[in-house]
Order: structure tokens, then C-alpha cells, then sequence
């Protein structure tokens, strides 16, 4: 099997085309491949299959063998692999995953692109929608006790389960000891990624995310939009935001109507040849 390796920002995955799928099982081909020391390493597999409503589907199967329903940073990799690879030949085209329609828009130059532009589809903010256990119509600044300390979240779904903590400093925030606990609260039934979101000004944010099933990651599309859309609607920017993330910016664009767009690269890294039946 033909693999290739992309990144978006520095959160990775292994791309490949399967025509003939049928609902497989990749759960443990994900374990194997994308373990760090004894396997390609990435974050994740995201893997294009036939659709029958759009012009192709996206799966994403997470390091830990868990399915997705969406990831930002990878539909930028599958976007831009699709239309490399001679999977698509549009610059516009609809793809189709759990969490609904997709649609990339292509920045091409000499056959290569190099932003991709996705309609990522409107917010959802009802706690039964996220879901979350509690009564309330925007999840906006409740406290969660977690480990006996009080911690204010913001959730919503974009894509995926989101829950923002906003900080002062991005540089102290418990990503990787208060993530993961976040992540399984019982507040949280699906569980849910958990972005922490320093604001620099009205058009500049800094996020670091614990994924679900993936754990930290350099970065994350679905949570810097989360963040971006909870940002201005806690007031604290506009509706036109950079979000810094370890590797570079991705711009959100949060429109009136309750769209929310995504730019940013993807960059291919590698590819090979694998014996995977």
C-alpha cells in the first residue's frame, strides 16, 4: 500500500486511497502505524473512500485507534492530497464525514496548493448538542470541578466536542496533566478535546489542545475554530481572528451568519510503500 505522510502546523497524519472500502476496521492498523517509535508516527490516519452524496469521504482514525468525526488539520492534508494525487480534479469540491459536508476551496500555484480554505459549518452550543451534562442553552463560563480545583469552561461543538479554558499565560497551560482529565469528565458523556486560549488582542488568539484520542498535538483545526467562535462570543475579539499555534497561524473567519471558515497549509512530508493488506 502506497502511505503518505502530511502535516498541518505540525499535527500529522498518514494518508492513502482505499476504493474498495466497506466500513473497515482500522483500528489496529492505526495503533501499528502510527506509533512514534516502532511505526511511522502521527496523530492519526485519515484515509479516502468513495461517496455516494459527495465527491469523496474522509475517515479519521485517531492514534489510539478511535474513530473521528472531524478533524481540521487533517481535511486540509486530505485536500490538498486529493487533488496532488489526482483523486479530484477541482479547486472546489464537498467532502463527506461524520460530522456532516465539508467544503475545501484550493490556493493553487503551479499545480501545487498551498492554502486550503474550508467551510467548517456552523457552531452548535446547546449542551445536549455537544454534549454536556447540563441544562443550559451556550455553554458559557461554567465551573467543573476537577481534582478538587475549580476550572471555568466554555464548550461547544464544531466538528467535534470542544471545551475552551481561557488563561493568561499560554505558556502555563496544563495541557498534558489537566487535559487529560478534562477530556473524561463525567460533565462530558462523548468526551471532548479541551483548548487552552490565551488572548493577545481582538484579532489574535495563542491555543494548546489536548485531542481526544489523540492527546497533545502541535496543533488542532476543529479547536482553533472552537476557540476562535468562543472567543468573540465571550466578546473578547472580533470575528476575524489568527490563532498562533506552535508551528504558524491559521486564520478563522467567523461569519454573521454563524459559518466558520479555516485557512491555513498542509504540507507533505514523505511517502512509501508499505506490504498493508
Amino acid at each position: 500500500m502506497r502511505l503518505t505522510k502530511m502535516h498541518g502546523l505540525g499535527n500529522d497524519f498518514i494518508l492513502f486511497a482505499d476504493p474498495k472500502e466497506d466500513s473497515k476496521n482500522y483500528t489496529d492498523l492505526a495503533i501499528r502505524l502510527c506509533d512514534r517509535r516502532t511505526g511511522i508516527g502521527a496523530d492519526g490516519l485519515a484515509i479516502l473512500v468513495p461517496s455516494d452524496t459527495c465527491d469523496i469521504r474522509m475517515r479519521i482514525i485517531n492514534s489510539d485507534g478511535s474513530e473521528a468525526e472531524m478533524c481540521g488539520n487533517a481535511i486540509r492534508c486530505f485536500a490538498k492530497y486529493a487533488y496532488e494525487h489526482g483523486e479530484i480534479t477541482k479547486d472546489t469540491f464537498t467532502i463527506e464525514t461524520l460530522a456532516g459536508v465539508m467544503k475545501p476551496s484550493l490556493t493553487i500555484e503551479n499545480g501545487v496548493v498551498t492554502q486550503v480554505t474550508v467551510d467548517m459549518g456552523k457552531p452548535f452550543f446547546k449542551a445536549r448538542e455537544i454534549p454536556m451534562n447540563v441544562d443550559m442553552d451556550k455553554i458559557i463560563d461554567v465551573d467543573l470541578d476537577v481534582n478538587g480545583e475549580t476550572v471555568t469552561v466554555s464548550s461547544v461543538l464544531l466538528g467535534v466536542p470542544h471545551t475552551e479554558v481561557f488563561i493568561d499565560d499560554i505558556t502555563k497551560a496544563p495541557v498534558k496533566t489537566q487535559g487529560p482529565i478534562l477530556e473524561k469528565h463525567d460533565a462530558f458523556p462523548a468526551n471532548t478535546n479541551v483548548n487552552y486560549v490565551e488572548v493577545v488582542n481582538d484579532h489574535h488568539i495563542k491555543v494548546r489542545t489536548w485531542e481526544r484520542g489523540a492527546g497533545t498535538t502541535l496543533a488542532c483545526g476543529t479547536g482553533s475554530c472552537a476557540s476562535a467562535v468562543m472567543a468573540c462570543e465571550k466578546g473578547l475579539t472580533g470575528r476575524e481572528v489568527d490563532v498562533e499555534l506552535y508551528l504558524g497561524i491559521l486564520h478563522i473567519s467567523y461569519l454573521e451568519d454563524g459559518t466558520v471558515l479555516m485557512t491555513g497549509p498542509a504540507e507533505e512530508v514523505f511517502e512509501t510503500e508499505l506490504p498493508i493488506e
